[in-house]
C-alpha cells in the first residue's frame, strides 16, 4: 500500500513541476523574453519606442506622422542604451490612429513588444491611438456595440461563393427593425478586412451611433478582386502574399456582378430594400467602383460616397459597364440622388483626374458635395470621410 502511494505521490509531483515548467515557458514564449515597455504614451502625448537589439548597428523607427519619403513613412535614428535597448521619444502628437515599424540594420519589422498590428496589403504595421478629439471615434469606447460577422454569398455572376465582412448596429440581433444599408468599398490591394480593420468601421460607427449623430445601419464590406474568394488566407488559395493590383479588379466584371451582393443582403438581412435607404462609398479603386456601380444601376442608390476616387477606366479596358457614361450620369441625375459626396486630400496624387471629374460633373449641372482635406491617399483621410458621410445617411 506505502508503495501504491509512493508512486501517486511521485507522478503527482512530476505532473506539478511539468505543470510550472509549460507555465513558464508559455508566459516567456508569450513576452519574448523580454521585459520592455515600448510605446509609452505621456501625459503631453509624446511617444516612447524602445525596442531590444544589443547587436545592432542602427535602428530606426519609421512612423507615418514623420514626412514620408516617396510612398515610404519618414524615419528617425534611435538611441542605444548601454544595456542594448534602443529608444526615441517622439514630439507631442496630434490626436490620430498612427502605424509604425521599427528599421533594424535595414531590416524593416515590427515591434516585439507590442501585439497590435494590422495588415496593409503585405505590410504588416504596429497601430497605437492617441485619443481625443477625432480619434476618439476610433477607440473602443463604453457604448452599445454593434456586430461583426464574416459571411459567405452565392455570386451567380462569378460562378462562386465568396466573402465579405458585415457590420450590423447595436441591437439588431433583438429587433424587429428594418435597416438602411452602406456599401463600403475598399482600395487596391485591399480586401474584405481592410475597412473593418485599417479603416476602424467598427468603432466609427458603434460611437457615432452611440452619440446620436448616424443612424442605425448596416455595413457591407466586400471583397472586390473578383478573381478571390475571399481575402489572402481566408479563402481556398489558402496562405499567399497579398497583391497591390491582382488581374480584373477594374475590368468591369465586379461592377457588373455587384447585384449578386444586393441580393444576398436583403434576403438575409432585415434592410430596407428600397433606393432611398442604400447608400454605396469606396475609397480610390473603391471609389471607382462606386462611380460605375452607382450609375451602372442608376436607380439603385441614393446615396453615393467617393473617397479620393479613381474615375475613368484603363484606355485598354472594354467592357459595356464603362460605355456611355455621361449617359448613365444622366440618367442617375435624372433619376434623382440625396447626396453625391467627393472627399479628395490636397496632395493625393488622383487629385487633378478629380477636379477633372468635378468639371464634368459641373457641367452636366449634376450636384455634389465636395470636402478637401490634407495629405494625400491615406487611411488617415478614408477615416474621416466615412465619420463624415455616415452622419448624413438615410
Amino acid at each position: 500500500m506505502k508503495t501504491i502511494q509512493f508512486k501517486n505521490q511521485f507522478l503527482l509531483t512530476l505532473m506539478i513541476a511539468a505543470f510550472f515548467s509549460f507555465s513558464v515557458n508559455a508566459q516567456q514564449s508569450l513576452f519574448g523574453g523580454e521585459q520592455i515597455i515600448s510605446l509609452e504614451i505621456h501625459d503631453d502625448n509624446s511617444v516612447t519606442f524602445r525596442v531590444n537589439a544589443p547587436n545592432a548597428k542602427e535602428v530606426k523607427l519609421a512612423g507615418e506622422w514623420m514626412p514620408a519619403e516617396g510612398w515610404t513613412p519618414g524615419s528617425a535614428a534611435m538611441q542605444k542604451s548601454e544595456n542594448g535597448i534602443w529608444s526615441f521619444t517622439t514630439e507631442p502628437l496630434e490626436p490620430e490612429l498612427y502605424s509604425y515599424s521599427f528599421i533594424i540594420d535595414g531590416f524593416r519589422t515590427t515591434d516585439p513588444n507590442n501585439p497590435f498590428i494590422v495588415r496593409d496589403v503585405a505590410s504588416v504595421m504596429n497601430i497605437f491611438i492617441i485619443g481625443g478629439k477625432q480619434a476618439d471615434l476610433y477607440k473602443v469606447n463604453n457604448v452599445p456595440h454593434g456586430t461583426v460577422a464574416r459571411r459567405w454569398y452565392e455570386s451567380p455572376s462569378l460562378g462562386k461563393n465568396r466573402r465579405l465582412t458585415i457590420y450590423t448596429p447595436p441591437g439588431y440581433e433583438n429587433s424587429l427593425e428594418k435597416y438602411p444599408v452602406l456599401y463600403l468599398l475598399h482600395g487596391a490591394g485591399g480586401d474584405e478586412e481592410a475597412w473593418i480593420t485599417l479603416g476602424r468601421t467598427a468603432q466609427i460607427m458603434d460611437n457615432l451611433i452611440a452619440q446620436g449623430k448616424a443612424k442605425p445601419m448596416i455595413v457591407v464590406m466586400p471583397n472586390g478582386n473578383v478573381i478571390q474568394d475571399a481575402a489572402p488566407g481566408e479563402g481556398i488559395d489558402g496562405f499567399y502574399k497579398p497583391q497591390f493590383m491582382v488581374p480584373k479588379t477594374m475590368d468591369g466584371t465586379y461592377e457588373a456582378s455587384f447585384p449578386d451582393i444586393i441580393k444576398f443582403v436583403e434576403n438575409n438581412y432585415r434592410v430596407k430594400a428600397e433606393k432611398a435607404s442604400r447608400a454605396i462609398a469606396g475609397l480610390s479603386m473603391g471609389g471607382f467602383h462606386s462611380l460605375h456601380i452607382s450609375r451602372y444601376y442608376p436607380n439603385t442608390f441614393d446615396y453615393v460616397g467617393l473617397f479620393s476616387a479613381a474615375i475613368l477606366p484603363n484606355q485598354d479596358v472594354s467592357h459595356e459597364v464603362y460605355e456611355n457614361i455621361d449617359g448613365t450620369l444622366k440618367t442617375q441625375m435624372e433619376n434623382g440622388y440625396k447626396i453625391y459626396w467627393i472627399g479628395m486630400g490636397k496632395t493625393d496624387f488622383l487629385y487633378d483626374s478629380g477636379v477633372q471629374y468635378r468639371q464634368k460633373l459641373d457641367s452636366m449641372g449634376m450636384k455634389y458635395t465636395y470636402r478637401e482635406s490634407e495629405g494625400g491617399h491615406i487611411w488617415r483621410n478614408w477615416r474621416v470621410y466615412l465619420s463624415e458621410f455616415a452622419p448624413q445617411l438615410f
